[in-house]
C-alpha cells in the first residue's frame, strides 16, 4: 500500500470519535524516501504523542533510552523519525523545531489545515546523528500554537523512530565521534536549540583536543519581519515605495559562521515559503520545497583545528546580515547550529598552523534603481562572497593539507509595477563550495536557488489578488565524508488566486513539480506530480527508492477557508 493512501486510513481511524465522515486531505512535501536498507531489521518505538492546541511555551519533553533490540547501541545502519500530524480547524503553519541532546536535529512547519480535516506524515532520515542516538538524552519539540477566535485547529502529532540493525551483509553506519551543539538549548528549561537574531548568537565550546575533522551544520530560517526578507527593499529606496508595502534592510541575506570572531564560512540562504506565505491556496496538497524539512548548511571548520584543540573554550558565532549599513536586518531570524567532530585514535593533541586565511567580514554587494517617469519601480541589489582558508592540521606527526574554498553568488530584481499593483521578484543565490583534504573533497556544496514570484492584486484594495511562483532547488551535496552525498534538482511552479469576503477567505491553486534525486551510493527517485484545486492530477514515479503503487487521487473540495494570509511588509489579506 502507498505511503500516502495508507495516511487516509490512519486518519480515519484517528477522528471517527468525533464523526468527521469527509476524506481529509494529504499533504505532503515532494521528496525521496530515506535511502535506507529494506532488508535490515527494523526496530520501531513511539517516542511520543501529543495534542498541540496551546502549546506556546509548552514543548513536548521526552527522556530517551537507547534502543537495545536491533543490535549494539550505535552500530545501526540507519534510523530515521517518523512524524504524522493530523489537524481540522483554521490555523496558522506553525514551526517545529526538533531539539536533541542541546543539538537542533531537524526544522519542520505545519501545512495549514481545512475544516474537513489535513494529514501527513514525513520521514525524516536521522541517520548522522548516531552519536545522539547512541546515548540517553532529552528530545524536545517546540511547537508554538495558539487557539482563539478564528483559530481553532489544533495540530495532532505523533513521533515515531525506526532503527534499521547492521549485520554483515549490511554495514553500520559511518559516523563522527562527538556531536556539539551551537545552540540555546537548555535542559534546565527545556529551551529548544535556536535562537532568534538578530543580535548574533553566541556560544563557547571546547573541543576535543584530539579533534583531527571538524564539519559544522547551520539552521536558518526568516521569521516576523524577516519571513519574506527577499521581498524587502533597501533603505536607499524604500521612500520611493508606498508607505508600509514592504519592510527595508534590503532583500540579501548571508548566514555566518564565526569562530574567536573570524568568519569561518557563510551561506547564502533558500528562500523557503510556508504554507501561510502569500497564497495559501498554491500549497494545498503539495507544500513548497523545505517547508516540512527545512534545508541546512554545510561548512568544513577543520581548517580552524590548530587553533581550537589547545583545550580552552572558544567562541562561535552564528549571525545573518544583510547588504545595508552593518549588515542591519529587521526582526528576527530563528538559527542554530552543530559540530560533527572526527577524533584521532590517540588522545595526542592536534597540532598545526593555519597558513593562509582570505575572508572579509562582509561580502561584496550593489543596490541600484530605477524609478520611471509613470512611477514603476525596478530595484536590483546584487552581492558575491569568497573565502579561502589554508591550513596544516597535524596528529601524531601525521600532517594533512586542509583547502577550504567558497565562492557565491546573489541577484534580487524587484519590479512594481501599475501603481503598484504588480509586485515582482526574481531571485538567483548561487554557490560552489568544496574542502579538500590532502587533494581529496571531503565537503562539497554546488548550489542554485532559481526564485520567481508575482503578485498581482485585482482589485483597489488588495482583497482579490494572483500569485504565481517558479522556485528550484538544484543542488549537489556532501556535507561530510562519512555521510551520504546527493543531487537534488527539483522546480516548482505553483499559483492561484485568493479572496477576502465577509463569508470568509477563499481561493484555489495549481501546482506542477519535478523533482530528482541520485546518492553517492548509487540510490535514485524520480517523480512528477502536479496538483489542481486540492487534487492530484498527475503523478509519475521512478527510481531505485520509488514505491511500486500508484499514489490515490483525493476528491477533496477544491476551496475551503483559510486563515488571513501573510504579505511581504507585514500586510494581511483575510479576517
Amino acid at each position: 500500500m502507498h505511503q500516502e493512501h495508507k495516511l487516509i486510513a490512519v486518519f480515519l481511524a484517528l477522528t471517527i470519535s468525533t464523526c468527521i465522515s469527509a476524506v481529509p486531505l494529504v499533504d505532503f512535501q515532494v521528496v525521496q524516501p530515506p535511502p535506507v536498507p529494506q532488508d535490515a531489521q527494523m526496530c520501531t518505538i513511539q517516542l511520543f504523542q501529543r495534542d498541540f492546541g496551546n502549546s506556546f511555551g509548552d514543548p513536548e519533553v521526552v527522556e530517551y533510552t537507547p534502543l537495545t533490540d536491533c543490535g549494539e547501541v550505535g552500530s545501526w545502519a540507519a534510523v530515521t523519525l517518523n512524524f504524522t500530524v493530523t489537524s481540522n480547524g483554521t490555523q496558522f503553519d506553525r514551526l517545529g523545531i526538533f531539539t536533541f541532546q542541546n543539538v537542533e536535529i531537524w526544522r519542520t512547519s505545519t501545512p495549514e489545515p481545512s475544516l474537513t480535516g489535513i494529514i501527513w506524515t514525513y520521514i525524516k532520515d536521522v541517520t548522522r546523528f548516531i552519536p545522539l542516538f547512541s546515548n540517553e538524552g532529552r528530545l524536545i519539540l517546540q511547537l508554538d500554537n495558539l487557539l482563539e477566535t478564528g483559530l481553532d485547529g489544533v495540530y495532532s502529532t505523533t513521533l515515531e523512530a525506526t532503527f534499521f540493525a547492521s549485520s554483515p551483509s549490511i554495514p553500520a553506519a559511518q559516523q563522527s565521534n562527538v556531536i556539539l551543539p551551537i545552540s540555546a538549548a537548555s535542559d534546565a528549561t527545556n529551551a529548544s536549540a535556536d535562537a532568534s537574531v538578530s543580535p548574533a548568537f553566541s556560544v563557547d565550546l571546547t573541543l576535543p583536543q584530539n579533534a583531527i575533522s571538524a564539519y559544522a551544520e547551520l539552521y536558518a530560517s526568516g521569521n516576523g519581519d524577516e519571513e519574506f526578507w527577499y521581498f524587502n527593499a533597501p533603505n536607499a529606496f524604500l521612500n520611493d515605495l508606498p508607505s508600509g508595502f514592504t519592510f527595508g534592510n534590503g532583500p540579501f541575506r548571508e548566514v555566518r559562521l564565526l569562530i574567536d570572531g573570524k568568519v569561518a564560512g557563510t551561506a547564502f540562504p533558500y528562500p523557503v515559503v510556508f504554507t501561510g506565505g502569500i497564497l495559501p491556496t498554491a500549497w494545498r496538497p503539495i507544500t513548497s520545497y523545505g517547508a516540512l524539512d527545512l534545508p541546512t548548511y554545510v561548512l568544513d571548520v577543520t581548517p580552524f583545528l590548530p587553533l581550537l584543540t589547545d583545550g580552552g573554550a572558544h567562541n562561535f558565532t552564528v549571525d545573518v546580515i544583510s547588504a545595508e549599513t552593518n549588515g542591519a536586518i529587521n526582526q528576527n531570524w530563528f538559527v542554530s547550529g552543530l559540530l560533527q567532530v572526527v577524533t584521532a585514535s590517540t588522545t595526542n593533541p592536534t597540532t598545526g598552523n593555519m597558513t593562509v586565511y582570505e575572508a572579509d567580514d562582509f561580502p561584496v554587494t550593489t543596490a541600484t534603481a530605477n524609478i520611471a517617469s509613470n512611477g514603476d519601480v525596478i530595484i536590483t541589489v546584487t552581492a558575491s562572497r569568497t573565502i579561502h582558508i589554508e591550513s596544516d592540521v597535524c596528529s601524531d606527526d601525521v600532517c594533512t593539507a586542509v583547502v577550504f574554498d567558497q565562492s557565491l553568488n546573489y541577484s534580487n530584481v524587484q519590479t512594481y509595477l501599475d501603481g503598484f499593483n504588480i509586485q515582482n521578484v526574481l531571485q538567483m543565490a548561487s554557490g560552489s563550495v568544496v574542502s579538500t583534504h590532502n587533494g581529496v573533497a571531503v565537503v562539497k556544496d554546488d548550489y542554485s536557488y532559481p526564485f520567481a514570484v508575482n503578485i498581482t492584486s485585482l482589485n483597489n484594495d488588495g482583497s482579490v489578488f494572483e500569485a504565481v511562483f517558479d522556485h528550484s532547488y538544484d543542488r549537489v551535496l556532501l556535507p561530510a565524508p562519512f555521510i551520504l552525498g546527493s543531487t537534488i534538482q527539483e522546480r516548482q511552479i505553483a499559483g492561484g488566486f485568493f479572496e477576502e469576503s465577509s463569508s470568509g477567505n477563499t481561493g484555489n491553486g495549481t501546482s506542477n513539480n519535478t523533482f530528482s534525486y541520485v546518492d553517492t551510493a548509487g540510490n535514485t527517485f524520480s517523480r512528477t506530480v502536479r496538483a489542481a484545486l486540492n487534487n492530484i492530477t498527475f503523478d509519475s514515479i521512478s527510481g531505485s527508492l520509488a514505491d511500486v503503487e500508484k499514489t490515490p487521487t483525493s476528491n477533496a473540495s477544491p476551496q475551503a477557508q483559510f486563515a488571513a494570509v501573510r504579505m511581504p511588509g507585514g500586510r494581511t489579506v483575510g479576517v
